[in-house]
């Protein structure tokens, strides 16, 4: 199929994030979900992205600036990575040693990199940053219409912006975490100096109305997601789950993944390939969609593409390989890439209302606040109205105040009621939370700890959107 020389535009968005698990626990929950994530998608997929938006939240740049967590990250990756596949590779199996090599090579190029990288993994996204855009996320991930008010609000958001700049420099965007939104929100946004965000309205809109970006209240532009695009991927029949591709839920002993999806010993060429001719795919279906939308609408197109970067490597072995080909094919194809920045000063957004959302299940906030997890959700607001009625009563100041703001947002990040809700991780999230909550009201009533847990938490924290009258 011939394409014009100009199909229209994509915004890929890769959303990077880790909840804080540096220092709790280790297998098999705790700071194997870092370690991993870092070595298997955040690496590989920043060797080789660009023209796109990465976001890093606040809390997975905090690990990642952790010197001890840096020196432990490569350890784990020669010890329990590269060690298990070469022990792998000699036992199991003649058939499945081929893939259990492969696995060993992959961790092998993982730790020269980390050890190239030193104590600063972080350097990693700052490298990056001339290829691509670099956005920030609240504080802790939080999903800020959970949070009950707006001294809490800003607390996540002026911590966040307070880091990223730091680390990266200033950005007018942000990734609302879980694409959690709801009416209103921007004015919030705007007042921490935020003019643009993604959404999702696929069960709100028809299907090609994503394709256009929204004039949103108070100056903003939201970009929604186009869902039908993310499908392609991130669905039970996208591409990951091929039968060419290494299954992610069988592993060996040892923690080797040397099967398939068919069932059959992995060959991780022929996955290779297939991803790649994935990628060419992609690109191809991009820029039909892309042409199908001018020819209904008369305008150009801007198609906005957001997954999770642990999509691509970690879950997805083959995800780095079929994201290479994607940004190869997409010019020829006659799309062009922009990051979101720049997709803002392209498109003209349209006014229109959007919905209170999510891309979560059911597109709605079921996931971080139901019956099933109301636990969790009411006990971060009534830890957030606590710490505010002491603040007002005069009873926490100093550095009290700061381990207690500490706790809260650490107690506030949405992963807690994911990880809860999927039932996946056993209690792990519960005793995260109950833990925080029972470190938060210490700082209440004893004052600032000796040991704090939060070593690496929010170095950049601000207290002040806590007192303000």
């Amino acid at each position: 199929m011939s394409h014009p020389a100009d199909a229209g535009d994509i915004a890929i968005v890769l959303h990077s994030h880790m909840p804080y698990v540096e220092g709790f626990g280790t297998y098999p929950f705790g700071e194997e979900w870092l370690f991993d994530a870092f070595a298997r998608s955040h690496l590989p997929v920043l060797e080789i992205a660009r023209d796109l938006t990465v976001t890093v939240t606040p809390v997975l740049a905090d690990q990642l600036e952790d010197a001890a967590a840096a020196a432990r990250m490569r350890d784990f990756v020669r010890e329990l990575r590269v060690g298990s596949a070469e022990l792998d590779a000699e036992d199991v199996e003649p058939a499945l040693r081929p893939a259990c090599r492969a696995e060993a090579e992959r961790y092998r190029l993982a730790l020269a990199r980390l050890e190239r990288l030193g104590d600063e993994p972080l350097a990693a996204f700052r490298a990056a940053a001339g290829r691509v855009e670099l956005l920030t996320s609240t504080a802790t991930h939080a999903l800020l219409p959970l949070i009950a008010t707006r001294e809490g609000r800003m607390l996540q958001l002026e911590t966040a912006l307070r880091s990223h700049r730091r680390r990266f420099g200033s950005s007018r965007g942000i990734w609302l975490p879980e694409c959690a939104y709801e009416p209103g929100l921007e004015h919030i946004l705007a007042e921490a100096g935020i003019s643009y965000f993604c959404t999702d309205q696929s069960s709100r809109e028809p299907p090609l109305a994503a394709l256009r970006p929204v004039a949103a209240a108070a100056g903003a532009t939201a970009f929604t997601i186009d869902w039908e695009a993310v499908r392609w991927l991130w669905s039970l029949d996208g591409y990951p789950s091929d039968p060419a591709h290494a299954d992610f839920h069988r592993k060996s002993l040892r923690g080797c993944r040397p099967w398939a999806v068919s069932g059959d010993p992995y060959d991780p060429a022929a996955a290779g390939a297939r991803a790649r001719e994935q990628g060419r795919a992609f690109a191809e279906a991009v820029a039909g969609r892309l042409l199908g939308y001018r020819r209904e609408s008369g305008r150009r197109g801007l198609l906005t593409f957001a997954i999770d970067t642990e999509l691509l490597g970690h879950w997805w072995w083959e995800g780095p390989d079929w994201l290479a080909a994607a940004l190869d094919e997409l010019p020829e194809r006659g799309v062009r890439m922009l990051t979101l920045s720049e997709a803002r000063s392209e498109h003209e957004p349209q006014p229109r209302a959007l919905a209170a959302s999510t891309w979560g299940e059911g597109k709605d906030r079921r996931t971080w606040d139901s019956p099933a997890v109301a636990d969790l959700a009411w006990a971060a607001r009534r830890a957030e109205l606590r710490v505010l009625r002491e603040i007002g009563a005069g009873r926490l100041r100093g550095p009290a105040l700061e381990r207690a703001a500490r706790e809260l947002m650490a107690l506030q990040a949405g992963d807690w009621a994911f990880l809860d809700y999927g039932r996946r991780t056993g209690d792990y999230p519960f005793q995260r939370a109950v833990g925080h909550s029972q470190a938060l009201y210490e700082a209440i009533e004893c004052g600032p700890s000796t040991e704090p847990t939060l070593r690496s938490l929010a170095p950049d924290l601000t207290v002040a959107p806590l007192l303000e009258p």
